[in-house]
């Protein structure tokens, strides 16, 4: 058996999201199946480190396919000589682009579907694409894989497709996240990224529908009415910064308490995470929420967004916000960092709540649905 996959995201130090997604589950799925050939296709020069097994070969399709114009071109000319040539079983695809026409099975794994809700957090040019090919997407792939039950029934309303078409595979966490016992690591975190005082955390892309405006706002607002030290720190990339976002970020009475610290590495992080007072993820909109896990997993409380996938993931494990109200992240806040009874019990339930969910599963799930996917294949004529 010959799996292709479209492994265009796994770039070293810059796995985000779905890259997390990919690295994460074929490195179990490679290893779990030896006998199974697979050709991982990179837009540009790989890292070894995602050669996972003997059994993946890397191939570079240029061009780098970063803008609609080249993702056309790649997907619809580069990658379908590719997949024509090595005459595999399946096209696996993890951020769920595909070829126009394909001549094999195909899976799509459609993680969420933000630009259809929340169009104004898109550029112009990469808008026009999203609304025009996902729906193309899938309703072509043979199957459709996605990462919550939230995302499953968005896409089966937003572009009628059928229930049974879906599966839906749920995103894991890296259990090498674990909770600080040791105050003076902790004090060294905070002294070293907050000169010294607790800290609430966010962690992701600085994209406008992860609410970064309503976060500052919300703990500025926390600052103001408690007059506490905390600082918050920013973790991610400002590859989406709005005038929106800066024009929140220079109102603030208390803009000296947050602290900007670009991309960390994992190693860091781990440490990092498990130092704050609390995980702050409030997002308009998301398709599963990876952080949520990774921060119960660290021993930390979350506070988190009522709506969309996030509720669904976060259960009864974290205090739950409208992202659209300043004043309610901002009350959680203040009962996360006054109420030690409140902190004790989320974390007691995060750490619940994080046993339903790793990249074993998330692995297993995704191969169950590449199988089923296949086994539909069989039954076409792709020639």
């Amino acid at each position: 058996m010959k799996i292709i996959v479209n492994t265009r995201l796994l770039i070293k130090n810059r796995l985000e999201g779905i890259g997390v997604f990919t690295a994460e589950t074929l490195k179990i799925i490679t290893k779990n199946n030896p006998k199974v050939e697979f050709i991982f296709l990179f837009d540009r020069k790989f890292d070894q480190q995602f050669i996972f097994e003997k059994n993946v070969k890397g191939i570079v399709v240029p061009p780098q396919a970063r803008h609609p114009i080249l993702f056309k071109y790649w997907f619809n000319y580069a990658i379908q000589r590719t997949i024509k040539k090595e005459k595999a079983d399946l096209f696996l695809s993890p951020d769920g682009y595909l070829p126009e026409k394909m001549n094999i099975p195909s899976l799509a794994v459609i993680h969420d579907l933000s630009f259809e809700h929340f169009p104004e957090a898109f550029p112009k040019s990469q808008l026009r694409f999203l609304k025009k090919s996902f729906p193309q997407f899938a309703t072509s792939a043979t199957r459709i894989a996605t990462v919550s039950e939230y995302s499953k029934k968005d896409i089966m309303k937003q572009y009628n497709i059928d229930e049974k078409s879906i599966d839906v595979v749920y995103n894991g966490s890296i259990n090498d996240y674990v909770p600080i016992k040791n105050q003076e690591i902790k004090n060294a975190i905070r002294q070293e990224y907050a000169a010294g005082e607790e800290f609430f955390i966010y962690i992701g892309s600085l994209h406008p529908r992860k609410n970064i405006t309503n976060l500052l706002k919300a703990f500025d607002k926390f600052k103001e009415k408690t007059q506490k030290k905390h600082k918050i720190l920013i973790i991610g990339r400002k590859m989406w910064w709005t005038d929106e976002m800066e024009k929140a970020y220079q109102s603030m009475k208390h803009q000296t308490a947050v602290v900007f610290t670009g991309h960390i590495s994992k190693e860091k992080l781990k440490k990092i995470l498990a130092s704050a007072t609390a995980l702050c993820y409030l997002s308009y909109f998301e398709g599963f929420g990876i952080p949520l896990i990774e921060a119960f997993n660290a021993g930390i409380p979350v506070i988190t967004s009522n709506s969309t996938s996030l509720a669904e993931v976060a259960a009864n494990a974290a205090l739950l916000c409208n992202p659209f109200d300043v004043d309610e992240i901002a009350a959680a806040m203040q009962d996360i960092s006054d109420n030690k009874i409140l902190r004790e019990e989320l974390i007691q339930k995060g750490n619940q709540r994080a046993k339903d969910f790793s990249w074993e599963k998330s692995a297993n799930l995704l191969w169950d649905s590449m199988m089923k996917t296949i086994a539909i294949g069989n039954e076409k004529n792709y020639e």
